[in-house]
């Protein structure tokens, strides 16, 4: 294939991606944004396939099949309460995938045209240095999200003193080792680059909580796509530089929408402090009983609203209950029931993990509002029902200057004429914090699993016994 025509087709493929991201930024979209992103990714691979350079289509085919393989069988067996974790290990790999292409063009520079052992182009050595750099920080932190997410780890904040100076000097560090290793160019200074990132990618994430973990997921998400865009840049592939600068454009991105939506600093993020910050005590609820209820009673105060906001978090994942609230959904709409659903930024552990449980129920597109569009309305609604949506609807946020979620907007369901909070116990969220919600006057407590609890609501509003 000429080059002429393979930069033809990559551009075709760039303009797919660039369209994948546009339709994935809407829920009624983002089926189609899929499917553009996957014929992009056809594309770029085929046309990849047919480049003169390629010396063995056996081990090609091979590395397809044993990844296919792979793939096909975690995306058939992996539970949706498991993709925020999932998602944090196929970051480590691009991560892992950037380090290893340096590595091998580091050793063999003459197969990649540029230069010799020894005497490798300087552009092309700060390339490989900075894509080694920031794949070792991704592979490395992804590791750490990813135990923290499967609670292989504590998931609280691990942090030390003087953890931030000690991070500044191994980012200097790291600088020093880069800039040496380019006038340099021996294997100590490339694989000390090498251990460094992976130091340091393990103490960016450590002091992070639990609750600001979606925040890392896609910040993890934008450094896998740089790591990418600089595997392009050693290979000379034009279609890798683009695909990896919109992924990690995209990713830092979406990843400043998050801090904004948690009050959080956006550069505070980037140098993984910020999940230390008021990280001070727990701050307990009030000393008060929390009232509790029955599926019956939740059920003829749901019948007798005109209004209801359903609030999904990540009890709702751990449950997999969402085809029954789209059930019970279903009927009190039948009864005249204004319906809606109120979708935090940061719900769930990781963006948009509560927009995806909803799609796969087959709510209404039209039925989802986000926090900006729905929280003045809970003054009015007659009934707000919270599914293990904790610590984002935690009136401390907005009252205690001392609790680590200061600050964070929350939806504001305390202002509902009627509370219903289902619920295992009274135990603290992500962020292992009380939460003040259970303990008002207009919240009814329903214990149990949120599956169990809202089939049994369905059954009584389906008139059952």
């Amino acid at each position: 294939m000429s080059e002429s025509m393979t930069a033809f087709l990559y551009l075709v493929a760039s303009v797919l991606f660039i369209l994948a991201l546009r339709g994935l930024s809407s829920p009624e979209t983002a089926r189609k944004g899929n499917l553009f992103g996957m014929l992009g990714m056809t594309l770029a691979a085929v046309t990849t396939l047919f480049n003169p350079g390629v010396l063995s289509y056996g081990m090609i085919l091979l590395g397809i099949a044993i990844g296919g393989v792979i793939g096909a069988v975690i995306a058939k067996k992996i539970q949706m309460t498991a993709l925020p974790q999932l998602v944090a290990a196929f970051h480590s790999l691009v991560g892992l995938a950037a380090v290893l292409v340096a590595a091998a063009s580091f050793y063999a520079p003459e197969a990649y045209g540029i230069g010799a052992p020894g005497a490798i182009a300087t552009g092309s050595l700060v390339e490989m240095s900075l894509g080694v750099a920031i794949g070792a920080i991704t592979f490395s932190g992804s590791l750490i999200a990813f135990a923290k997410l499967q609670e292989l780890m504590s998931g609280a904040p691990l942090v030390f003193k003087g953890q931030h100076p000690l991070n500044a000097l191994l980012g200097l560090a790291l600088i020093g080792l880069v800039a040496a290793f380019c006038s340099a160019q021996t294997t100590g200074l490339f694989w000390g680059i090498v251990l460094l990132a992976f130091l340091l990618g393990f103490l960016l994430i450590l002091p992070i909580g639990g609750a600001d973990m979606p925040v890392v997921i896609s910040m993890l998400n934008s450094y896998s796509g740089w790591a990418a865009c600089g595997i392009g840049f050693t290979l000379k592939n034009n279609m890798l530089i683009v695909a990896g600068a919109l992924v990690g454009s995209s990713g830092a991105i979406l990843s400043y929408i998050m801090c904004k939506a948690m009050n959080r600093s956006f550069f505070s993020v980037i140098l993984g402090c910020f999940g230390a910050e008021g990280q001070k005590a727990a701050v307990k609820g009030p000393k008060k009983n929390a009232k509790s209820g029955s599926a019956e009673d939740a059920a003829f105060l749901l019948e007798n609203a005109s209004s209801v906001i359903i609030v999904p978090g990540y009890g709702l994942a751990v449950a997999q209950a969402q085809h029954a609230i789209r059930e019970m959904s279903d009927l009190l709409k039948k009864k005249g029931v204004n319906v809606r659903y109120a979708i935090h930024p940061v719900a769930g552990r990781m963006p948009g993990h509560m927009n995806v449980l909803l799609a796969e129920a087959n709510v209404p597109y039209t039925d989802v509002f986000e926090l900006d569009d729905i929280n003045r309305d809970f003054a009015t609604t007659d009934v707000s029902l919270v599914i293990g949506a904790n610590d984002v609807t935690n009136p401390a946020a907005k009252k205690d200057p001392q609790s680590p979620i200061y600050g964070m907007p929350v939806l504001d369901v305390g202002a509902s004429k009627t509370v219903l909070f289902i619920k295992r116990s009274l135990s603290p969220g992500y962020a292992g914090i009380d939460n003040e919600l259970f303990y008002y006057d207009n919240t009814m407590m329903l214990f149990g699993d949120a599956k169990k609890v809202t089939e049994s609501i369905v059954k009584t509003l389906s008139g059952g016994h």
